[in-house]
């Protein structure tokens, strides 16, 4: 068990006399009547209609503390709720002493109160609630690590330290949306591009399906699977690593364009755009190619980018990003003899390539053991994607690393694929999708001979899957995008762990003699 600090100790002590007094701190009704922009916009309103100098505007509200000072018969408290923050003014001539000393005695700062009362204007300008009643909603019993300014009553103003530790923002997120309104901002920014990539695909006759998360195969995906057991099966099963496979069974049962978007889980690295749990959406669209979902991409990011941001032009870092189609379009072979100087095309075999790495670049070189579709990939994130910052299609990939791509005419070697880059990290990947299940089922094969027992990227044949090809496919593009990464675009984040509300981390730990002061500091938060 935590040791409380100090601060938490008197805490406790005031929930204890509250009690003694017959005063439930964690009532279980609450009876607001307006948000603060509402009680705000409603009491601008007012003004404007009414002749007197000041209209009666009633309202009960609800909300955080943020601030508190008392100034003899008076005091002031600035409460936050979703929409922001509103002062409130209580007085002893409206209240009795015994209130307003019993508010300044009991209430602290992080006490979620409802105060009842009228509407005015200070003389600075302040729209403030006149309070004549209030009572406690829930009390804090752990200050906020709050950035914050305390007026003492001599005038002078004593600022404290805000929630600014990384690793504490992300393990104590509800802290950090508490004290942080630019945090609640940028989840607000992630649900709008969320409903607006939905708004986007119902507009264009898309529909929203649901596939299983836990699956007896996985696949869709070149990734290592997280594994679990199903107890009444008595069954290994897999959290999915892609929607694909099972999005693309829907066509062939005549559900011509369908989409998904939801979680997928890779057993792999962590890193700035890397989280073992992320959202994905998926698309699949029958008789369309990559050429086609090329442009239906450009449209829905452009789009989605103007209902996040106000506009197509997106700042993230140094860079100002514009989504505006069309976006530049480079195709693969040209693009990492460019940046590498190897044409990619000339070397056969993973051998061949592998000695073409170490002739241009030394000891910069992949894993000798790499399949030659892993030495290819090697080229594109050592070379070529750093170079790759506004909104870019690099297309035309080389069929060692597209198992599930149809080739293209005339070229066996070559599929028809594009990944949609960005800032220099990949947002997306689309196929023209293979539709064949014989050469689908000899890819399978051949993915299975090239990667080892343990490679994390190895593609297990899906013996449903082809046998619901079997039926007919009709051809069709397929897409998948990651939201995280979209999100970090569009908020100015460089760290996907700023837009997860509950990031993977590594287990946190606490000895019994843990002590949250060693967090936020005993005295923090407190005037």
């Amino acid at each position: 068990m935590s040791e409380y600090t100090t601060l938490e100790k008197i805490r406790l002590q005031k929930i204890e006399e509250l009690r003694a007094e017959g005063i439930d701190p964690y009532p279980t009704r609450a009876e607001r009547t307006h948000t603060s922009a509402q009680i705000i916009a409603e009491f601008e309103s007012a003004e404007k209609a009414s002749t007197d100098a000041t209209p009666e505007v009633k309202a009960t509200l609800a909300g955080r503390i943020r601030a508190s000072r008392a100034m003899g018969k008076v005091s002031f408290a600035h409460i936050e709720d979703r929409d922001g923050k509103i002062q409130l003014f209580f007085r002893v001539n409206e209240l009795g002493k015994d209130r307003v000393d019993f508010f300044n005695k009991m209430f602290d700062l992080g006490d979620f109160i409802q105060a009842t009362g009228v509407m005015f204007r200070t003389k600075t300008g302040e729209i403030t609630l006149h309070v004549h009643d209030f009572k406690l909603l829930a009390k804090s019993v752990t200050p906020l690590p709050a950035d914050k300014d305390v007026t003492q009553e001599d005038g002078t103003v004593i600022r404290y330290a805000a929630l600014e530790s990384p690793e504490i923002r992300a393990r104590q997120r509800y802290a950090d949306l508490a004290v942080n309104p630019d945090v609640r901002d940028n989840f607000r920014k992630r649900a709008t591009l969320i409903k607006a990539l939905r708004t986007f695909l119902d507009e264009h006759e898309f529909l929203e399906v649901e596939t299983p998360i836990l699956q007896p195969l996985y696949g869709g995906a070149a990734a290592r699977p997280f594994v679990t057991h199903h107890n009444e099966l008595n069954q290994d099963m897999y959290l999915r690593i892609s929607f694909e496979l099972y999005l693309k069974r829907l066509l062939v049962g005549n559900l011509e364009r369908v989409y998904e978007i939801g979680r997928d889980f890779r057993n792999e690295g962590v890193s700035f755009k890397h989280n073992p749990e992320f959202t994905q959406l998926e698309f699949y669209w029958a008789y369309a190619d990559y050429l086609q979902v090329m442009e239906l991409t450009e449209q829905m990011v452009a789009y989605v980018a103007e209902k996040v941001t106000g506009s197509t032009k997106v700042k993230f870092g140094e860079h100002e990003l514009e989504f505006k189609p069309p976006w530049k379009r480079v195709e693969m072979r040209a693009g990492i003899l460019e940046t590498s100087g190897i044409d990619i095309a000339e070397h056969k075999t993973a051998e061949d390539l592998l000695k073409a790495i170490r002739s241009k670049h030394g000891n910069k070189s992949p894993d000798p053991k790499s399949a030659r579709g892993k030495m290819i990939d090697f080229l594109l994130g050592e070379f070529l994607e750093p170079t790759l910052i506004q909104p870019t299609f690099l297309y035309n990939y080389p069929r060692d690393i597209s198992p599930l791509a149809k080739s293209i005419p005339g070229d066996p070697l070559t599929v028809e694929r594009f990944e949609g880059y960005v800032a220099g990290f990949e947002i997306c990947n689309a196929f023209t999708e293979l539709n064949d299940p014989l050469d689908q089922e000899q890819r399978f094969l051949e993915m299975g001979r090239d990667y080892t027992d343990d490679e994390e990227e190895k593609h297990p044949m899906d013996e449903d899957y082809l046998r619901a090809m079997r039926y007919g496919m009709p051809p069709n593009g397929g897409f998948g995008m990651g939201v995280d990464r979209l999100a970090m675009l569009l908020t100015d984040k460089h760290s996907i762990r700023e837009v997860l509300l509950f990031p993977a981390l590594r287990k946190e730990e606490l000895g019994d003699g843990f002590k949250r002061k060693e967090e936020f500091g005993d005295g923090l938060n407190t005037p």
